[in-house]
């Protein structure tokens, strides 16, 4: 189940503003009046003291960075997929800061929060998070983890993260995947599908979040169904510039489908001289006979053929095949 941003703070800041919160509800009233510290129980085990850092708008990308194993692919956050944070951000600013960490060379590395970092970013606004030093790389995992439950992760990020399971041998197939992620095998099905494609091909639309199964699923029949030498052609037809962007329409859910019409209209253009090259005929008597060799089978297109003619040629084919 999805959990609110607000909510997802007061869970993980147990205690905060040096007021020693108790609750829940006291914990979220610190947090949503940026207390200056807070003291946070990273995975239950020990407290660790958060500052809170303002980053200027135009230091974010040189002095913050998103931390590696965050589950979250960076690429696929655009105007269009932080929509729905975007509008509150630039009207009423940041409401809830991120949480990172320190790093050895003074940078901030980002925990939660990637999206109000690039949701930052992009509207040019000041980025708040609270900031600890000596958090160990598991208890960073623990928190970026926690903090994917507010906004669902893609199938493809969801297909990482399980073909990972897969690779490790943490899981023996995709029923066990279905298990341990509680979710079912159609889901794991479409995950791994979706973590198969190439980055580019996802790049190409709007909102990757959004795409479903049924999109995935087309997707990866269409990519995989050509040659490396097709799919390396289809991958240099997106260019450089988002397919999404090139696309005049609006509303993610119509532009999603626009972009998929059109990587189906490159792959087409890929596929359809080849097959054409295969169906030429070989003209017999011109005008009149022409015939096309596959494999055993042999067509014969005839024109201009009157009855008598017709029956003396069909004659003439069963007899040499009856003789077979």
């Amino acid at each position: 189940m999805a959990i609110k941003t607000s909510d997802l703070n007061a869970r993980l800041f147990a205690k905060a503003d040096k007021r020693r919160a108790t609750t829940m509800q006291e914990a979220q009233k610190a947090a949503s009046e940026k207390a200056a510290v807070i003291e946070l129980a990273v995975a239950g085990e020990h407290t660790v003291e958060f500052e809170l850092i303002k980053v200027p708008a135009a230091d974010i990308a040189e002095k913050t960075t998103v931390f590696d194993k965050n589950a979250r692919e960076q690429s696929f956050l655009n105007e269009l997929a932080l929509s729905d944070i975007l509008t509150t951000l630039k009207d009423r600013g940041q409401q809830y800061p991120a949480v990172g960490r320190w790093l050895d060379d003074g940078r901030i590395e980002v925990l939660d929060g990637s999206r109000r970092r690039m949701s930052c970013l992009i509207a040019e606004q000041d980025f708040l998070v609270y900031v600890a030093k000596d958090i160990s790389t598991r208890h960073a995992k623990f928190l970026s983890d926690v903090a994917n439950a507010h906004k669902p992760l893609s199938l493809y990020e969801r297909g990482k993260e399980m073909q990972a399971m897969l690779d490790s041998g943490e899981v023996a197939d995709q029923k066990a995947l279905a298990t341990v992620c509680q979710c079912s095998e159609a889901l794991v099905s479409g995950a791994l599908k979706a973590a198969a494609l190439p980055l580019p091909l996802l790049q190409a639309y709007p909102s990757v979040a959004e795409l479903g199964r049924p999109t995935i699923v087309k997707l990866h029949r269409l990519f995989f169904g050509l040659d490396d030498s097709q799919q390396q052609a289809l991958l240099d037809k997106l260019g450089n510039t988002p397919l999404w962007q090139q696309v005049d329409a609006q509303g993610v859910t119509r532009i999603t489908r626009e972009v998929t019409l059109r990587i189906e209209q490159f792959k087409d253009e890929l596929v359809t001289p080849t097959a054409k090259q295969k169906e030429q005929s070989t003209t017999l008597v011109e005008g009149r006979a022409a015939y096309r060799r596959k494999g055993s089978s042999l067509s014969i297109n005839l024109k201009k053929i009157d009855d008598q003619q017709a029956e003396r040629i069909l004659a003439l084919i069963k007899e040499q095949l009856d003789n077979v």
